[in-house]
């Protein structure tokens, strides 16, 4: 572990939660702009973070009846902010599953020369019937099959970035980020991943989630410290601990139902229709994580909190805010630092990607208040000491994965 903190903020439209574009003074048509993604950017590269992230799908959600969606294709935004940034790293979401890899090889190389060496890739596996039927597919292919395609697809993206002797990049390639929460995704992040995004709630598990994955890159033959691990975190915060509470409370109220529920059927893998919101979850509907056919890390981080505090479907729609299952803090900047500090001293995690509750009011907060409180206690740069993502991570290049997974052909696994 270094010894300061690595911090993303995750531009995820008007906010990480469910209401957040009804939030007052919010304009929740912005991300409909790309100001909204460069102003934020701007922002972000002042306070010295390592990177803007943009998630992404390659479908229309129908969730959009209910709030705004990730609307503009990852790549092309950040082209765009790139060109209104310096130093600040590049994150982009590109499925694995609805991909050409050497289309893909191109076109972030490509964005990692120009931008100066700060792209970085974030590898999913495209889970749900939606993005399926969108490529002219009766379903989507098992969890298992996804992940043995991503392994080789991986493979194949650095071969081409290795090599690349035309346009070069000056980090030596792009970062591969993946997001492990899996039994197949935590064999991907170790093989592969140099930051992996996870979605842990509690610091114990978090901090056996963080050793599993470096003795894991310890058996690819891989230096365990080539791994950063950024847990998701969103932020609530208020000046004092009472205006935060206001603060969630409110964003609890503009949450709309339908859109709440419609996201945790999803995440669960059945309906919730006639389910009342003062009644638990039924235990006979829940299958262990494994064997759950979308998201696994999402469904376990829900069915974790089912086990661990058996609330009613109310009390789960409140505690996830209509988010997807990443940690909230409330509080003020000094009693988030503290939470963030002790998750980073305890080794749960190497840095955080964080995700405010309302963009880009909740991010500017954030940047103001939170960020100079960490520079003050030592566990956050105040100027950055190079010019890449690989400088900001602390990463090297690793070497070209090739030959290890035992999958099918490309072709066959799509």
């Amino acid at each position: 572990m270094s010894g300061r903190l690595h911090i993303n903020v995750n531009i995820l439209n008007a906010g990480v939660f469910g209401g957040s574009w009804r939030f007052p003074g919010t304009d929740g048509l912005a991300s409909y702009s790309i100001d909204h993604y460069t102003s934020i950017a701007k922002k972000a590269e002042a306070a010295k973070l390592d990177a803007v992230f943009l998630a992404d799908g390659p479908s229309l959600d129908p969730s959009i009846t209910h709030r705004t969606g990730n609307n503009l294709e990852p790549t092309t935004v950040l082209a765009r902010v790139a060109a209104q940034t310096e130093r600040i790293g590049l994150i982009a979401t590109l499925s694995s599953s609805y991909n050409d890899p050497v289309e893909l090889a191109r076109r972030l190389g490509d964005l990692d020369h120009l931008s100066g060496g700060r792209f970085g890739w974030n590898v999913v596996t495209t889970a749900g019937p939606i993005a399926a039927h969108n490529f002219g597919r009766t379903g989507e292919p098992d969890h298992g099959l996804r992940y043995r395609r991503a392994a080789e697809f991986v493979e194949q993206v650095a071969a081409a970035w290795a090599a690349r002797t035309d346009f070069p990049s000056p980090q030596g390639r792009p970062v591969v980020v993946q997001a492990g929460g899996s039994s197949d995704g935590k064999q991907l992040a170790s093989r592969v991943g140099e930051v992996v995004f996870s979605a842990e709630q509690d610091i114990r598990k978090a901090m056996a989630f963080r050793t599993e994955l470096r003795e894991g890159a310890r058996r690819f033959g891989r230096d365990p410290d080539g791994i950063v691990i950024l847990p998701g975190l969103s932020t609530v915060l208020g000046s004092t601990e009472a205006e935060a509470i206001e603060r969630r409370e409110l964003l609890d109220d503009l949450l709309p139902d339908a859109y709440a529920r419609g996201r945790l059927a999803g995440q669960l893998g059945f309906s919730l229709d006639g389910l009342a919101d003062d009644e638990p979850i039924p235990a006979e509907l829940l299958t262990e994580p494994d064997e759950a056919g979308g998201s696994q890390t999402f469904y376990r981080v829900v069915k974790d909190i089912i086990d661990r505090e058996n609330p009613t479907l109310g009390q789960l729609l409140k505690k996830l805010s209509g988010g997807g299952g990443h940690r909230i803090v409330v509080g003020t900047p000094e009693q988030v630092a503290d939470d963030i500090e002790r998750w980073f001293r305890h080794g749960a995690a190497d840095g955080f990607n964080v995700m405010p509750d309302v963009l880009p009011s909740g991010f500017d907060d954030f940047a103001d208040y939170l960020i100079p409180e960490l520079q003050r206690r030592g566990l956050f740069r105040t100027e950055y000491d190079g010019t890449t993502l690989r400088d900001h991570l602390g990463l090297d290049v690793p070497d070209v994965p090739a030959g290890v997974w035992d999958s099918e052909p490309l072709e066959a696994a799509r």
